[in-house]
């Protein structure tokens, strides 16, 4: 059930941003004029680098760890890893993130309203996070689709749309404003992890600036996305964290974090070969829709039963809902389960 559900939101994704490869696009839904956008940036940045801590508590690391567990008894949670390097987000802090893109109000929150109106939003659910675990300080972030895949093949036959970088520097303007972190998302399509990322260098070099990468977008069987649920391997996902490892390690940033979208068992295959690094923190995130009972099966299946290091946790406003009688998942629903989400992402 949760896998045919799954096939129609891929399409819907998959095939919402057409008028962007044929040309129809512009920069008129942003709010945010690129000279506030640079601007904001800047602050931004001086603010995270200005914070940054220069020690690991390894000890309060610790006790964290153990309160994500939330008393599982299968010695898979907490995993047993090393040590991330100082300046590290997770698991001091919950992040809350808004996710989509800005030519589409279909494809998720962060580009269904006005900046305002959608930070506004975000504001209050930050307030529920707080409130259901007040030990565990709240993070904000915008989660970015950069990179689309489509319907069509467009003029390389990728079947994947890049968006332009005055789109990505608009995102980074409205963060700003709240402080936020901001998540590049990229969904490779017939492309790969290896000609996409670092395309996105100059964005990833911020320190406040992360990566998330979809495998149910990337398209190794040659069917069109949204046809069929896609796939990476821990190779694809060891690429990007290498990336991201020696990127931090050049230019002095602390941990940067990796993002993994997962609700088959075949989107993340061998995952027991996941590397990690101390510069690299790597959320599996639940990217399920569906009633509660199909969130939380696809949550122990794919997160619980096959640990890499965090996990995260998607909720959706609308497709939550499409059951009669279901409900979106309360913060003290998803607080419920083992291991405690330490990501947590609106579409």
């Amino acid at each position: 059930m949760m896998r045919s559900a799954h096939l129609l939101a891929a399409a819907c994704t998959a095939l919402v941003l057409n008028a962007c490869s044929n040309g129809e696009a512009n920069s008129s839904t942003s709010k945010v004029t690129d000279s506030t956008a640079t601007k904001e940036t800047k602050e931004a940045k001086e603010t995270v680098e200005t914070k940054a801590p220069t020690t690991l508590d390894t000890a309060l690391y610790n006790r964290k760890l153990a309160e994500l567990a939330n008393g599982d008894s299968t010695g898979r949670w907490p995993v047993k890893t090393g040590y991330p390097n100082a300046g590290a987000i997770l698991p001091f802090k919950r992040i809350v993130a808004y996710y989509g893109n800005l030519y589409s109000k279909n494809m998720g929150i962060l580009g269904e309203f006005p900046p305002d109106e959608m930070l506004q939003k975000l504001g209050a659910e930050i307030k529920k996070w707080e409130a259901a675990d007040p030990s565990t300080p709240v993070q904000p972030a915008l989660h970015y689709i950069a990179v689309t895949a489509q319907g069509a093949p467009g003029k390389d036959g990728k079947y994947r749309l890049r968006m332009p970088f005055k789109q990505i520097d608009s995102i980074l303007g409205i963060a700003a404003r709240i402080n936020a972190l901001v998540f590049l998302d990229v969904q490779v399509g017939f492309s790969n992890v290896q000609a996409e990322i670092p395309l996105l260098e100059k964005y990833l070099k911020m320190p406040h600036v992360h990566l998330g990468i979809d495998p149910e977008f990337s398209m190794k069987t040659g069917k069109r996305p949204g046809s069929v649920i896609g796939t990476m391997d821990a190779a694809d996902v060891n690429f990007v964290s290498d990336y991201l490892a020696n990127l931090a390690k050049a230019n002095n940033l602390p941990p940067k974090i990796l993002v993994v979208h997962r609700f088959t068992q075949n989107m993340v295959t061998n995952y027991k070969n996941i590397k990690l690094h101390p510069e690299v923190q790597v959320v599996i995130d639940m990217d399920g829709w569906g009633e509660p009972s199909l969130k939380h099966d696809s949550y122990k299946a794919y997160v619980w039963k096959e640990p890499v290091q965090f996990s995260g946790f998607k909720l959706f406003y609308k497709n939550d809902i499409r059951k009669q009688n279901s409900h979106m998942l309360t913060p003290e629903e998803v607080l419920a389960e083992k291991p405690k989400p330490i990501y947590i992402q609106y579409q």
